[in-house]
This record gives C-alpha cells, structure tokens and sequence, in this order.
C-alpha cells in the first residue's frame, strides 16, 4: 500500500473500507495478517464507542444499500451524537442551531425527502428513533453514490459539507470496521488525529500550527484524556508494549527506527494496515501505510 497525503488518502481510504479488511499484528518486529477477532483483541475494561445493538443496527441498515460500508454509519453516528448519546439540543429532541434534529442530525427537509422505517422502528418515521434515524441516513447516502467506493466520499461530503468532517468520518470508520468495539478514547484520540490530515510537519511540533510524529502522538492522547511522554522513543518505553503475536487494534502507537533503544517515529494505528502520523519535514500529517521498515513494535496507551 503506498504512501498517501491529505484528501487523496481519504478517497483511497473510501476504497479501502469498502472491501474486506484483514487485522494486523505485530510478530517478530513485522505488520503481518492475524486470525485474532475484534472482540477478542478488545480489552475487557474497555468501554466500546458504540452502544449496545448500534453496530448491529448499522449493519442492517448498510445491507439496505449494497456497498455501503457500515463503519460509515458508525462513524457518522458517533461524529453527530456520540450515537445518540450527547445530550446537546436537538438530539433527543427539538433542533440545534442550525436546525438539525435527531442523532443522526437530520435538517427537517432532508429528513422528509428520505425518511425510512427501520425493523422496530416508529410510525410515521421520526428524527429521534435511532432506527428511522440510521435506515434513514443509509437511504441518503445511497442516493449520494455512497454504495460504490468511487462514490463514498462524495456521498458523506453530502451529509455535511466539510472536508475535515469527511476525513474523520472515513478514519473513524476505518478504525470501527476493524475493531467495532473500539472504545471512546480510541475514538477521541483518531477524531482528533484526523482533524489535523493536512497540518504541516514541524520539528518539535505540538500543534495546532504543525506537528512532529510524537507531537502528533501525545496531543491526540492528550485530547483524549491519555498522557504521553514527548518524543517518541520515552513513548515507546511507557508502553505497555504489545507481544509479539498480538493484534494491533485502532488507537495503538506504532514505533520505527534501528531497534528498541533507537526509536525515531511513531504513528497511530488506524485499521486496515493504516496510520495517521507527521513523518518529515516538507510533508503533512497523512494516513498512509503502517508497513514501514525498521518496525520496533506497538503499544496500547490507554
């Protein structure tokens, strides 16, 4: 997989999560295909991103669109609402300031024009039943081209007119086809990560003007509520490192460079054999393939 930058990442990665995904581990020092199940790579204290029945209610409503990636509703749910769990006018009820109503955020007229009842949901359709709500949205996003890979990133740019929404739906979903029980502060670290796809590498960059790898690292965790070391080798030492043989999931940290004592880079494992990170000068914070030479190893800060 070669290296990407800025939205042409994002519309190889709406190809990528439209075909199957195969998990990563780290064995003997090299990304390489893992049997491990999501379930069973999650931690067990881990507190998933996606209520209880979303995933599966996203599924159902993606099968309603042939090619539609369910991980896209998952993100878009969890982007809009926290799937359905934000408290923020206008998602159980009435409208934000812009007008939109329900946890997928729909402005009245766009909910008319493809209102769907879901299996269990209610009648006349509402904004506000989450069934409706994501039956509804797979039918907009297939209106919009969003079944075919060449069309995906057309088809959530149609949802909300953004680009930076666009990128960190596609990561998130990346991040929620490879692992569906990817925990909140996965999903914090990579909504930020994601948010900076473009930024300028910067030696010795925090942010928000630029970022080095490690910066990038630690204010994406720090914005997550996780505390990381500043430079990426004190990163790798703080571990807790992953076995050989462990399957990597989205939010570990990837390290590279000569050996355990001489880590020089570091990205955040997205899914899908993919990772966010500032890698030189003269470039920008991308995604891009995780299958660099000179893998020391993982961890899975947290």
């Amino acid at each position: 997989m070669g290296k990407l930058v800025g939205a042409a990442a994002l519309s190889c990665i709406a190809v990528v999560i439209a075909v199957a995904v195969v998990a990563a581990a780290v064995v003997g020092g090299v990304v390489s295909p893992s049997g491990s199940s999501p379930a069973a790579a999650a931690g067990a204290d881990a507190t998933p991103a996606l209520p209880a029945g979303w995933a599966t209610m996203d599924q159902g409503a993606a099968a309603t669109c042939p090619g539609l990636p369910w991980s896209v509703l998952a993100a878009i749910g969890a982007v809009e609402s926290d799937s359905g769990r934000s408290t923020a006018a206008g998602v159980g009820s009435g409208a934000n300031a812009a007008g939109a109503e329900g946890p997928m955020q729909f402005e009245p007229a766009t909910f008319a024009a493809v209102a769907t009842v879901g299996p269990g949901g209610v009648r006349p359709p509402s904004p506000y039943d989450p069934v409706d709500a994501v039956y509804s949205a797979a039918t907009l996003l297939c209106a919009d081209g969003g079944g075919t890979p060449s069309g995906l990133r057309g088809a959530v740019f149609a949802y909300n007119h953004d680009d930076t929404y666009v990128d960190t739906v596609l990561v998130l979903s990346l991040a929620f086809d490879a692992d569906p029980t990817t925990d909140g502060t996965v999903v914090a670290a990579l909504t930020f990560a994601a948010r900076q796809l473009g930024t300028p590498y910067l030696w010795g960059g925090t942010g928000p003007g630029g970022f080095d790898c490690s910066g990038l690292a630690q204010a994406a965790f720090a914005h997550a509520g996780v505390h990381l070391p500043r430079v990426a080798q004190d990163q790798y030492d703080a571990g807790p490192a992953l076995g050989d043989g462990t399957a990597v999931r989205p939010g570990d940290l990837v390290f590279f460079g000569s050996g355990p004592g001489g880590v020089d880079h570091v990205g955040i494992y997205v899914g899908s054999g993919l990772m966010i990170d500032a890698p030189h000068t003269g470039a920008v914070v991308r995604v891009e393939s995780a299958g660099w030479s000179g893998l020391v190893g993982a961890t899975r800060p947290g």
